[in-house]
């Protein structure tokens, strides 16, 4: 698409070049008003128009900012970028291009609690955000999705067991590791009874392991806390009933909150999972792989 001409001054054969030795002073100013004393009665036209047929319209080169625009109206931006090159406005190429060889292409940043740093909405369909590198995207804090996500290869996660929050009685003795069973109403409460086949499973988040996924997640008035159904977690345990080796099943225990060393004929339905860990005596935390049986 043809840059429309706009009507220049006259004569307008050379360039024209302006420079400033006071930091504070720009080389060249435009405003779209009227100067009144030192007053600027701003207008609604164009500030600094730059046009060119094949070459830079504005071009801008500083120690600082190349080119800065700042905006006092919220419902128009700072710098705005168009590309009319396709057969309807905005199909041709970016409309905004930022290139860095050390830093960020493309940096935003926001005040609002209400707002996005970076903001990107397509209304005909496409991506609002495409990216294509080794690592397309990275975020250092929640991501929140209210649509769904595809993924066409892998999820790869760092968390040990695949848990699923369930409310819990409110009592100060529950923490990450401890056996639960569920009672009458359908809320958790620790084991306090050998070969218990209302166990539910073991609080994630003990020792070194932190869930993977953890479904049911939601603001409740009652405690609600992660129960690993499968994988690997953390779990207390109690030899006093017997010392536990690497692949021995594990139940529940008379010992509140703390599993044992399973006699396999009578836990049938009581079964928490496998010992990855022996432990001789006492009591103390092992790696258990969940396998509610």
């Amino acid at each position: 698409m043809a840059i429309t001409p706009i009507q220049l001054p006259t004569p307008f054969s050379a360039p024209i070049w302006a420079g400033s030795a006071d930091n504070k002073v720009p080389a060249v100013g435009g405003t779209s008003g009227q100067l009144v004393g030192l007053t600027v009665n701003y207008g609604s036209g164009t500030g600094v128009y730059g046009g060119s047929g094949t070459g830079v319209g504005v071009y801008g080169v500083s120690g600082g900012d190349g080119v800065r625009g700042e905006c006092t109206s919220n419902q128009h931006a700072g710098v705005s970028g168009i590309n009319n090159s396709g057969n309807q406005a905005g199909q041709g190429g970016p409309g905004v291009y930022g290139f860095s060889s050390n830093l960020d292409g493309v940096q935003g940043w926001s005040h609002s609690s209400q707002n996005a740093g970076v903001s990107a909405r397509n209304t005909a369909g496409g991506y609002g955000v495409w990216s294509q590198a080794k690592t397309a995207g990275y975020f250092d804090g929640n991501v929140e999705v209210t649509g769904t996500l595809t993924v066409n290869v892998d999820i790869v996660l760092s968390g040990a067991d695949f848990a699923e929050d369930f409310a819990v009685e409110t009592i100060e003795c529950v923490e990450p590791g401890m056996v639960m069973v569920l009672d009458e109403n359908g809320v958790l409460r620790p084991c306090d009874k050998s070969y218990d086949r209302k166990v539910a499973g073991v609080i994630s988040g003990a020792g070194d392991y932190r869930p993977g996924l953890i479904l049911d997640r939601q603001k409740s008035a009652s405690e609600r806390w992660p129960i690993a159904l499968v994988g690997k977690v953390y779990c207390k345990v109690d030899c006093q009933y017997g010392a536990i080796q690497v692949g021995d099943m594990l139940t529940t225990s008379a010992t509140p909150g703390h599993a044992r060393k399973a006699e396999p004929l009578k836990a049938f339905g009581a079964i928490i999972g496998k010992a990855l860990r022996a432990f001789d005596s006492g009591r103390g935390l092992i790696p258990v792989l969940v396998a509610l049986q």
